[in-house]
């Protein structure tokens, strides 16, 4: 990355951040992945059970998940392999009492409210209620300018790369670009816009000086 990517990947995560704080989240910016992998697992208590939201930055791109695994924390993630719909709709459930909420997030505007689409609901609904404490981590390539820019970029890039890294047969996976597809496979049905922390949740935000995630 060069010194002028790296200067404009500051300034935009230094805005989000405050005006995340403004809007009572815990909210901190770091340069590097494994600054926010150290940030991460200083936040999460010996013996808490852990729920990941089906995120690519926190299962692939940081690890975080396995991280905690090794620390003998109990992880509930749904999307792990050879899972039956039974297996995974019970981690779901589980996730959403977990102490501690792991998750990405489709958007995150520059007055720092948090944009996600959901299949189910379940992602979202663990980072409104439930969990003691929600942790989500986003790349700087996450950032936009408001909500409308938020919902143009999970409709771009986000819902249909996910559909791809998900292999369902939804025309987002040919097109590449949000069809508003009807079929019983979509995974855009849930649309939840955090403006403020919710009122009953620890809830920290690090946002990575790097792209992370889709």
């Amino acid at each position: 990355m060069n010194e002028f990517q790296s200067w404009h990947n500051d300034a935009m995560g230094a805005k989000a951040v405050e005006a995340l704080n403004k809007n009572n989240f815990n909210a901190v910016y770091v340069k590097t992945r494994q600054e926010a992998i150290d940030h991460v697992l200083s936040l999460i208590d010996p013996g808490a059970t852990i729920g990941v939201g089906g995120s690519w930055t926190i299962t692939v791109e940081l690890g975080i998940s396995a991280l905690l695994e090794d620390r003998g924390h109990t992880v509930y993630n749904h999307n792990k392999p050879d899972l039956s719909p039974e297996e995974s709709l019970d981690l779901r459930r589980k996730e959403l009492t977990s102490d501690v909420f792991l998750s990405g997030t489709n958007a995150l505007t520059l007055d720092g409210k948090l944009v996600n689409v959901d299949g189910a609901g379940n992602r979202v609904a663990a980072m409104i209620f439930g969990p003691k404490k929600v942790i989500v981590v986003t790349g700087v390539n996450k950032i936009v300018r408001d909500v409308a820019e938020a919902e143009r970029r999970i409709e771009l890039c986000a819902a249909p790369i996910n559909n791809k890294r998900l292999s369902r047969p939804n025309p987002c996976t040919k097109s590449g670009v949000c069809m508003d597809c009807q079929g019983p496979t979509r995974i855009c049905n849930v649309t939840t816009i955090l403006r403020k922390r919710p009122l009953a949740v620890e809830f920290y935000v690090v946002v990575v000086g790097e792209e992370l995630g889709f």
